[in-house]
């Protein structure tokens, strides 16, 4: 290795990160530089993704997003750093940060390739999620959109929006608003309305070698499109959805990156009451 990037997070406090990467990249003689990607306090002379063989995203899941798009053209790895509890793009939290890019130069590590979903329009392609594409409502009325998957009716949707999620992705907003929970190596995506009123049109799972298409009727309030959080600017009122299996990189140790497990130790999955309760029993029984 010769170069390390950094992303930081915008405004979470991350300096004894910053300086424990620092310490660590000048005793095995490496340049430490910043990847500027959105929004971000100046932490280091800025450098170019193409130089750099790590990128350490500081932060949580939002900053590491950012690191993995920047990389995406390059391919270049990705590690995680959580503040506080550990998110679905972590490998590591800010306590073993040493100990994470001592495993990852010693290749101590393996290469979780992440899918993302192209987001384009008649104008071509607009944007890459790695976790979601949401259209919202942008007032108090009810906006109606048709999907589509491969030129076929699916529903006309009268309601908030919609969620289209990747299996990553499927386990935030897309769950939160009904939808299933897509498992990690699921060669999918999920289209999951949101507030539908009236109807029927349950959460639709695409294949891989399938598109999506959604087209709005704007209502008077009009509506937005955000990817992986941020605010599409598009007039486009036609959005195709498509699969793209190998996007970027993020690195992986001791396979605890995102997953069922990692969903569990989150407490986003958790056990019926009743099995809690008999468990709790169990173990409060003597020998």
């Amino acid at each position: 290795m010769q170069r390390v990037g950094v992303v930081v997070h915008p405004t979470r406090v991350v300096t004894d990160a910053v300086e424990l990467l620092r310490s660590w990249t000048e005793e095995r003689g490496l340049e430490l530089v910043q990847i500027l990607a959105g929004q971000q306090p100046p932490v280091a002379t800025p450098g170019e993704v193409d130089s750099c063989e790590l990128i350490a995203a500081l932060g949580g899941d939002g900053t590491v997003l950012k690191a993995l798009h920047a990389a995406h053209d390059t391919g270049t790895p990705v590690l995680g750093v959580a503040y506080g509890s550990l998110g679905a793009l972590s490998a590591v939290p800010q306590s073993e940060l040493r100990a994470g890019l001592d495993r990852f130069a010693a290749g101590d590590w393996f290469a979780q390739r992440l899918p993302a979903l192209q987001v384009a329009s008649s104008d071509g392609r607009l944007a890459d999620a790695i976790n979601d594409v949401v259209i919202l409502r942008g007032g108090g009325t009810q906006l109606i959109l048709d999907v589509y998957v491969e030129g076929d009716l699916y529903a006309r949707v009268a309601g908030d929006g919609i969620v289209i999620a990747t299996p990553l992705g499927s386990s935030a907003y897309s769950m939160a608003a009904g939808g299933a929970v897509l498992a990690a190596d699921a060669s999918a995506f999920i289209c999951t309305p949101l507030a539908m009123h009236g109807g029927c049109a349950p959460p639709l799972v695409v294949s891989e070698r399938q598109r999506a298409t959604v087209h709005i009727h704007p209502s008077v309030g009009g509506f937005e499109v955000a990817v992986d959080g941020f605010k599409l600017a598009t007039e486009s009122d036609r959005f195709e959805v498509a699969w793209d299996g190998s996007y970027s990189t993020l690195v992986g140790l001791d396979g605890s990156c995102g997953g069922v497990t990692r969903l569990r130790e989150r407490g986003l999955i958790a056990d019926s009451p009743r099995i809690v309760g008999e468990v709790s029993r169990d173990l409060s029984q003597p020998g």
